[in-house]
């Protein structure tokens, strides 16, 4: 990390956790944004110290801002928006709107996330391709990592305010969500 570095922030996608890190060389006006460890954005000499700067994040070009405003001589404080929302406001919705699990099969990390609204699964950033039906119970969403078979259950809690419960199963054994 940089001495002009100002900013860290881990932003949980659909497709990955991205890291996204802002340097901001107050002497120099440089900018410079990383997102794991890669530049995607670089300005050198801005005369103007404050502002925004504007990029894209993930496969699906989710669109973050970072915010530069002066509080008092030279400090700065710096805020990270995900579409358009607050960094902490976006991830409390992205865990309502969204489950993820974490699991190691076969010697293999798997990061699986279900998009509740779509009900799109996405598996270490590719979007999986699934199948699925409906049952008794619920629904059930049907896809394989390998030779594994893989189901996402979604139940009814029997309470209004808990509304639906999805849970994972690889071979029909049960994986406890992870917690982003």
């Amino acid at each position: 990390m940089s001495g002009d570095t100002v900013g860290v922030w881990d932003v949980s996608l659909s497709d990955g956790v991205y890291r996204i890190e802002f340097e901001h060389g107050t002497t120099t006006g440089k900018r410079v944004i990383y997102i794991n460890g890669k530049e995607v954005l670089r300005r050198d000499w801005m005369f103007k110290l404050v502002g925004k700067e504007s990029f894209s994040v993930g496969s699906t070009d989710t669109k973050a801002t970072i915010n530069i405003e002066a509080i008092t001589g030279f400090s700065y404080e710096y805020t990270l928006e995900i579409n358009g929302k607050s960094l902490q406001t976006f991830l409390d919705n992205r865990s309502k709107i969204s489950k993820t699990w974490v699991l190691k099969l076969d010697g293999a990390d798997y990061r699986i996330v279900l998009e509740k609204d779509t009900m799109d699964v996405w598996c270490n950033g590719q979007k999986m391709e699934t199948m699925g039906e409906f049952t008794e119970n619920g629904s059930e969403t049907h896809f394989a990592l390998g030779n594994r078979e893989c189901c996402i259950k979604a139940t009814t809690s029997g309470r209004k305010r808990n509304g639906i419960v999805h849970s994972l199963l690889v071979d029909g054994i049960g994986i406890e969500e992870a917690i982003e």
